[in-house]
């Protein structure tokens, strides 16, 4: 996985200019910021997703690869521009306009990933980095058309729910480190923060593990460090820290062992 997490792009200083307008008042306008504080407010919408409840500072500034210092004064602008609240312990959350605005980029993100694979053919490896770098200059009617000449797509390629089209299965899945020896399990979906690691997707893909893939999850070994998945045609290992990156939901009755929702 490469060091720049999310894509924020930061160098010494972080210059946050507000980009203009799509036009006058009407129709296709939307809240925006500039794509620094987008990338910010996309992260924590993420991490709300999977971590559950309100954010503390440290945790988003580690997601994203920034200091103390970075994240203290980012969170005053994103206060400033009303998308998140702070509460009485400092906790962050998403405002109805923050979450908007970052729901607005991952839907623009998963549309062009979709686009790039789907119809382009773009190995789903290098995807997610060709989607960071076109998401924050899709109009909303491009943004529309996209979407319905995409079929209105309810996942990206790598299973993350586009926002607009919820999916139902996403809270019945589990981690797959969380998942028994002998549990058979389908593959819902690999984490927003492993989609940035095109070794762990190239390693999956040619092993065969996409979202939709059913497999058995053979042998759990903790003191190893390493979970054996069986596919049918053959038997392969992952490390632990890969298998926290992808979420799956248990088929049939053997235990599988869940401990809870989080990551």
């Amino acid at each position: 996985m490469e060091t720049h997490k999310l894509e924020v792009r930061l160098g010494k200083a972080l210059e946050f200019v507000k980009p203009k307008t799509e036009g006058a008042r009407g129709r296709g306008r939307r809240p925006t910021v500039s794509p620094a504080l987008e990338n910010y407010l996309c992260v924590i919408y993420i991490l709300e997703r999977e971590e559950g409840g309100p954010l503390i500072a440290a945790t988003v500034a580690e997601r994203v690869g920034v200091t103390a210092a970075t994240m203290t004064e980012t969170l005053r602008r994103l206060v400033q521009e009303g998308c998140v609240a702070l509460d009485k312990r400092k906790r962050i959350s998403l405002t109805p306009k923050g979450r908007e605005i970052a729901e607005s980029v991952m839907r623009r993100h998963g549309l062009v990933e979709r686009l790039l694979t789907d119809v382009l053919g773009l190995d789903w490896s290098k995807v997610h980095e060709e989607a960071h770098r076109l998401e924050h200059v899709i109009s909303p009617e491009v943004e529309e058309r996209l979407a319905r000449f995409l079929k209105y797509p309810a996942t990206c390629p790598h299973g993350n729910p586009i926002p607009g089209r919820q999916r139902t299965t996403l809270r019945k899945s589990l981690p797959l480190h969380q998942v028994g020896a002998g549990q058979e399990v389908l593959l819902e979906r690999i984490t927003e923060d492993a989609e940035q690691d095109s070794r762990l997707l190239q390693h999956l893909d040619e092993s065969g593990l996409r979202p939709g893939r059913r497999f058995r999850v053979a042998e759990v070994a903790p003191w190893l460090g390493t979970i054996t998945l069986d596919t049918g045609a053959q038997r392969l290992s992952l490390g632990i820290a890969a298998a926290r990156k992808i979420w799956v939901s248990p088929i049939g009755s053997a235990s599988a062992g869940r401990r809870g929702q989080r990551a």
